[in-house]
């Protein structure tokens, strides 16, 4: 598997579904560390974060305003 994100932090806004999802997945894939954003708590992020964890990847799930 492709590793060249290995060692790197990413930020992935709007994570929770869609694009954001999954280049949330494919970072991680590519041996990233994401934090997955969502602008509200929602199952959908946690899920997101989840899916990561559970393919031996590191995620964390944080909601905010970036505007």
């Amino acid at each position: 598997m492709d590793k060249r994100l290995a060692g790197k932090a990413i930020i992935v806004t709007g994570s929770s579904r869609g694009i954001g999802r999954a280049c949330a997945i494919r970072c991680a894939q590519a041996g990233a560390n994401v934090v997955v954003h969502g602008h509200k708590a929602s199952t959908e992020l946690e899920e997101t974060a989840s899916r990561i964890e559970g393919a031996g990847g590191t995620a964390l799930a944080v909601t905010g305003d970036v505007c």
